[in-house]
């Protein structure tokens, strides 16, 4: 089945990088799909130490866990699937058709714009005119310091554009492009805050575009909310088993048998 209206933003690939591009995307806004095939290579991970605010570090998988649910909590669809080919539509407009390979068979998405996160596969971009470099068996996308490729409104962000190999990395690289991505498309962005009541009109200013303020009371049900879903998230261990490289197990997850 294939989807009838454009999407403002198409991420591929659902890992670190992926999936805080499309926080971004769908908090300013825009009607943002990602596709996913298969597990982010982060859940090899035995557990992440190095994460900004997790100072007893935290098991890889839940990690990811974490991040699908804030894409979906703020508004991203997820399909699950493979993109196996972009067509560039539109010249003076950008649109594109992607084929998606899923389950059930067969789908094509179009947006607007898209973000290629989708380490390490990048063949689906082969005859879009973005320019890709090979390195031995890997293939990398060249981009600008905002994540911009050859082909406008063709994105790029994360290891896919050759940065260091670090989650952190891609999840900074991922919401600078998808910044990038929202300037471009026009939308009225002035920096994505939620601030407390007061805090620009108090000094006579309008709240700017993608910033809100909120008062006491709103403030506290998010505190409350935010806790508890943190509380249920890290109640047990994670229930998945850990994963290795898949070419050291006959798992096509590289899941071991612990």
């Amino acid at each position: 089945m294939s989807e009838t209206n454009p999407r403002d933003a198409l991420v591929v690939g659902g890992g670190v990088a992926g999936l805080t591009a499309a926080t971004y995307l769908a908090r300013a806004g825009l009607d943002t799909l990602v596709v996913n095939d298969g597990e982010p290579i982060v859940r090899r991970n035995a557990h992440l130490e190095n994460v900004p605010g997790f100072p007893a570090g935290v098991n890889s998988r839940l990690f990811t866990d974490l991040l699908s649910e804030q894409a979906d909590r703020n508004g991203a669809d997820r399909l699950t699937g493979r993109v196996t080919d972009l067509d560039v539509l539109g010249d003076d407009d950008p649109l594109f058709r992607a084929t998606v390979e899923t389950d059930d068979g067969e789908d094509t998405v179009e947006a607007s714009r898209v973000v290629a996160a989708s380490w390490s596969d990048a063949s689906y971009l082969e005859d879009t005119g973005v320019d890709l470099r090979a390195a031995g068996s890997k293939t990398y996308v060249d981009v600008d310091d905002l994540g911009r490729t050859a082909v406008p409104g063709i994105y790029a962000a994360g290891r896919l554009t050759e940065i260091y190999h670090q989650a952190v990395v891609a999840a900074g690289d991922a919401a600078e492009t998808a910044i990038t991505l929202v300037h471009d498309s026009g939308t009225a962005f002035y920096n994505d805050w939620v601030a407390p009541a007061g805090y620009f009109t108090d000094r006579g200013r309008e709240v700017p575009p993608a910033c809100e303020e909120i008062d006491a009371d709103e403030r506290e049900s998010r505190e409350r909310e935010s806790r508890e879903v943190m509380r249920e998230f890290f109640a047990e261990p994670h229930d998945e088993p850990q994963r290795t490289h898949p070419s050291l197990v006959d798992d096509e997850l590289g899941r071991l048998d612990e």
